[in-house]
């Protein structure tokens, strides 16, 4: 089974998005690695300049390399970084089904999980389309995961589903981080950047609920499947996505590639991953059909 990191949700310092992604490169055990932009376009000119080579450095270091597309594509300009996206000769990740329209003929690409592929004939209609790996939405439980799986397979397709990191839950065309600040969107400041794992938001009551990223709302709790990894390989799925966070990704990725090949069991996987991150709430709910928050695996 392949693991991929996909693209970085926070807008963090350029200096810290070089040294992830180099540290990635050196010693994260992942197959693919989904670089750019995926919710907000003002974020991309503190990092642009550095995808070339960033892309080089993880190419060499035998990672297959996929570039993000936006996900809510509303402005001239945007419009025009996509079709740029489909003009660099590389697999480019669709997050919203216009970027179609930019990609030449024939070009195969793959499909983020904000993309709603949530029966048989949506996949079948993208891989018709030259998708060749489809991330599903990470609210499907297992038995419709294992559904689609069957289909991907059947159409020489990967399935992929979400394993790690706070879950992508909406996007909007406002910017709460903004907006918290007292600040229009135009004129945000990129107030963002204070929070690189997204902002918590507790209810009025004071529990925790849930993460807002710039125009996006995340889950509170963190996903965590390492201890489900039985149930995944026998829905057929072909891939895990981990999603970058602060912290050491490279041993999260060490952790699940550990509990794949067996040499650790699911129990130590959620242990190791519990020890390197305590102040975060694990979920799995989704998975099993239950509420989204829930942990079906002893605290």
């Amino acid at each position: 089974m392949k693991l991929t990191l996909g693209p970085l949700l926070f807008h963090w310092t350029p200096d810290h998005w070089q040294a992830f992604y180099r540290d990635i490169a050196e010693s994260a055990p992942v197959d693919r690695v989904v670089i750019g932009e995926l919710v907000c376009s003002k974020r991309l000119p503190f990092y642009e300049a550095l995808i070339p080579e960033t892309v080089e450095m993880l190419q060499a270091a035998g990672k297959e390399v996929v570039l993000a597309s936006l996900a809510l594509p509303t402005l001239v300009r945007e419009r025009k970084i996509m079709a740029g996206l489909g003009d660099t000769g590389l697999p480019v990740e669709v997050n919203d089904l216009t970027m179609l329209r930019h990609l030449p003929e024939g070009q195969r690409f793959t499909v983020g999980p904000l993309v709603n592929t949530y029966n048989r004939d949506t996949l079948s209609w993208l891989v018709r389309h030259g998708a060749t790996s489809v991330c599903l939405p990470p609210e499907l439980p297992i038995e419709s995961v294992a559904t689609l799986a069957e289909t991907a397979a059947a159409n020489d397709a990967e399935a992929e589903i979400w394993a790690y990191g706070r879950l992508p839950l909406a996007m909007s065309g406002r910017c709460y981080h903004a907006r918290l600040a007292g600040r229009a969107k135009d004129s945000c400041l990129f107030v963002c950047e204070d929070d690189p794992d997204g902002l918590p938001v507790d209810t009025l009551d004071g529990q925790k609920f849930l993460a807002v990223n710039g125009v996006q709302t995340l889950s509170d709790s963190y996903a965590n499947l390492a201890g489900d990894l039985g149930a995944i390989k026998a829905a057929g799925v072909s891939a895990l996505r981990l999603s970058p966070h602060t912290g050491d990704m490279a041993q999260v990725a060490t952790t699940f590639r550990r509990a794949l090949d067996g040499e650790i069991s699911g129990p130590e996987a959620i242990a190791a991953l519990a020890t390197a991150a305590p102040e975060r709430r694990f979920s799995n709910g989704f998975l099993f059909g239950k509420t989204g928050a829930d942990w079906t695996h002893p605290a």
